[in-house]
């Protein structure tokens, strides 16, 4: 259900982003950038296909527990089990979402969504893949009380749906709003990475949470808030922002010579190292004044790959739409396809045509999908005509990637 609610609201999404850009563009005031836009909704789609084979750790665990261990068995039909249940879920929320950044097992999570150095809709949906293998633990104190499973299900979406409208520059202070509900302003903060600003304003749909527990800070006009993570991610691969933290933490943990030190790292703060390996030297100290992650591709190259994510995006809605008729097998490989495709576009918008090669096959195979087979990934029947025009993009597709991201022979021999 989740995921059709996510793929039914999309048009929502893509429409108030469109109206948040024009209204940008009008006032001069934080343009968007292409290949930022392009990689914050390849990880939202990548989070939807993922979370898909991911259930099992949050429903699923979520179920089981309140099968088993359930203290009561609440109502669904009572409007104040709903209540009670969002604002116990926001709560809760509080506390994994401040976890996750003061744990590096939850931030190797959690930093996905805090890459971006811009700040708008599309962060919104710039979403983890690995977030359900730990969140859901923070969640179970709903099962034992015994806030049945689709009460849960529906809280958590209107708990995350709402966090959608405070990823965005365009709207200024609220006033009281301000000092109740999360709001643009005080979630402009919690992305910061400003020393005054790090680490605060922890809530979901209540602020008052970090008031009470004293992680609460106003933004600042005398403090512009500068956007991303104190190690800059700069890539827009999208496996390799799922990936980044894990491998840095690892990395200690397997060097370390201390047993203790290799557990007990995934539970301290980002940045912590053992005693052992302070000796080392440091990372490059961050800069506030850095400039912005912007590799220099052509305007046709980016024209390009938002034109493959276009059709990408619809793919990805059919298969969160169809997965559950799908066999595993057959989903998974779907999967996997549309994650490579993904990670395909992120190099080509990163480092062109060294990503020639990965793309073109990955076109190819969908040419002799089409041409060879009368099946979608063995799960939707194509038409003569389908088939026909499937194969003709990607002819069409092959053409221009050769003649967008290709050396040009101006002179009469190889360019430099």
């Amino acid at each position: 259900m989740h995921e059709k609610i996510i793929t039914f609201a999309s048009p929502v999404f893509f429409l108030l982003i469109a109206i948040e850009f024009l209204v940008a563009r009008k006032r001069q005031k934080h343009l968007y950038r292409i290949n930022d836009a392009i990689s914050s909704l390849s990880l939202g789609v990548m989070s939807q296909i993922t979370g898909v084979f991911l259930k099992l750790f949050s429903v699923g665990a979520y179920a089981w527990v309140f099968s088993n261990f359930a203290l009561l068995q609440l109502d669904p039909g009572s409007v104040w089990v709903w209540i009670s249940g969002l604002l116990l879920y926001d709560f809760l929320y509080y506390w994994l979402h401040r976890m996750g950044h003061e744990t590096n097992l939850l931030w190797a999570a959690h930093v996905v969504h805090h890459q971006s150095e811009a700040y708008n809709l599309t962060t919104a949906l710039r979403q983890t893949s690995t977030g359900p293998l730990f969140g859901w633990v923070f969640y179970l104190p709903l099962a034992i009380i015994g806030f049945p499973v689709q009460v849960f299900v529906v809280i958590a979406l209107i708990d995350l749906l709402y966090q959608f409208w405070v990823h965005t520059e365009q709207i200024n202070k609220l006033g009281w709003f301000d000092r109740v509900f999360v709001s643009p302003s005080n979630h402009r903060v919690h992305h910061a990475v400003n020393d005054i600003y790090l680490d605060k304003n922890y809530g979901g749909i209540l602020i008052i949470w970090d008031r009470l527990f004293g992680s609460f800070i106003e933004e600042q006009d005398s403090e512009p808030v500068v956007y991303g993570t104190r190690s800059p991610l700069r890539s827009w691969n999208p496996l390799w922002a799922n990936l980044e933290v894990y491998k840095a933490v690892l990395q200690d943990a397997w060097h370390t010579r201390h047993w203790a030190d290799k557990f007990l790292i995934w539970l301290r703060p980002p940045g912590w190292r053992p005693a052992d390996l302070r000796a080392l030297p440091p990372a490059k100290p961050f800069d506030l004044a850095r400039p912005l992650f912007d590799p220099l591709v052509s305007n046709a190259a980016l024209g390009y790959c938002l034109l493959q994510f276009i059709a990408l995006l619809q793919a990805a809605t059919y298969f969160l739409l169809a997965f559950k008729s799908m066999s595993a097998l057959n989903a998974s490989v779907y999967a996997a396809w549309l994650i490579f495709s993904l990670w395909c576009l992120g190099g080509l918008i990163e480092k062109g045509r060294f990503y020639l090669i990965p793309e073109s096959l990955r076109l190819i195979a969908i040419f002799l999908m089409s041409m060879l087979s009368a099946d979608w990934f063995y799960s939707y029947a194509l038409s003569v005509t389908e088939q026909a025009l499937l194969a003709a993009a990607c002819i069409i597709s092959l053409g221009a990637l050769g003649f967008i991201f290709l050396p040009k022979n101006t002179h009469g021999h190889l360019s430099h």
